[in-house]
């Protein structure tokens, strides 16, 4: 692309880096502000799925032939705000954390509770790469090769009771190896959920590594969870907790704006935020030009609608958003 070409581009096609800094100055307001009730209120939570997916299906979702976001990119590039706030700020400052000896508590409503070593834990399950698409609430996407192990083959181990309706997740905190928890930005720690049905989805995965390599400090290690048909703030990094609950649980950017961000966080074109649309996206891939991406149409479910839509037959997803 020429300079002159460049400089016609419309003001649409960068509105998102403008729109991600106008949300970071928000994060102030909102982060004292009373917190507001979770959206979609216990009293009128919605029960898990009853439709089987089929192994077919589900491995359909394994795969594409979307052209890889480059290496760089994908470590360079990153929202985790408990090592700050720019997308460059993780790569320069997650160096300080240590991803070993790692134990996660397992908790709630389930036969086999208990805290186990990340090796322990991630026995029960043989390991998977799968290319996954992620993308992101603020208008970007990655597609990734990701290595890890399906999440229903942990969670099964430790066997859910029949009151097990969700699974929360947790994120370390600690304000020695995470500067950004310094600063109330969030409601540290970092807090996740699922219904128990997208849970054990086959999609759902626990990512330990990508593009063959362990899983750097920027991106969630040593453990991650990977929900590709959600936008990717529901891909909580660096996991401490995961807890069988009976109840909805909070979710961190629910409970700061809930208006905004909503317990499922399904990827919808059809459902704008609040302060930008969602119908198209900048897909990261190839050429390393950030800011000028490829604008492409956002699809429903990130494109796994095929594998997922069921989950929420009967749902009004503008209002489960």
């Amino acid at each position: 692309m020429s300079k002159r070409q460049l400089f016609k581009l419309p003001s649409s096609a960068v509105t998102d880096e403008t729109v991600y800094r106008a949300r970071r100055r928000l994060l102030g307001a909102f982060a004292v502000s009373p917190m507001l009730s979770l959206a979609g209120c216990a009293d009128a939570e919605v029960p898990p799925s009853t439709v089987v997916v089929t192994p077919e299906q589900a491995r359909s979702g394994f795969r594409t032939r979307e052209p890889l976001t480059r290496y760089e990119d994908v470590t360079s590039y990153n929202n985790f705000y408990e090592f700050g706030t720019d997308k460059s700020d993780p790569s320069r400052a997650a160096k300080t954390l240590r991803t070993s000896p790692w134990n996660v508590a397992v908790s709630g409503e389930c036969a086999k509770p208990g805290t186990v070593g990340l090796e322990d834990l991630l026995r029960a399950a043989t390991p998977e790469e799968r290319i996954y698409r992620l993308r992101c609430v603020e208008g970007w996407s990655m597609v990734i090769p990701w290595q890890g192990v399906p999440l229903s083959a942990v969670l099964k181990r430790f066997e859910p009771t029949s009151k097990a309706k969700y699974v929360a997740f947790t994120t370390l905190a600690d304000r020695a190896q995470m500067p950004g928890i310094r600063y109330r930005s969030i409601d540290w720690p970092y807090r996740e959920g699922l219904r128990i049905d997208e849970a054990m989805h086959p999609l759902a995965f626990l990512a330990t590594g990508l593009y063959g390599k362990p899983l750097p400090q920027q991106n969630g290690a040593p453990l991650r969870l990977v929900v590709p048909w959600k936008y990717g703030f529901k891909s909580i990094k660096s996991i401490v907790e995961i807890r069988f609950t009976e109840r909805m649980p909070p979710t961190a950017w629910n409970r700061l704006q809930p208006g905004e961000y909503g317990f499922y966080s399904n990827v919808n074109p059809d459902v704008d935020h609040p302060r930008w649309s969602q119908k198209t996206e900048r897909r990261i891939a190839g050429t390393g030009n950030r800011l000028f991406a490829e604008r492409i149409p956002t699809l429903p479910f990130n494109g796994y609608g095929e594998q997922v839509a069921a989950l929420y037959a009967g749902m009004d997803l503008k209002k489960w958003y």
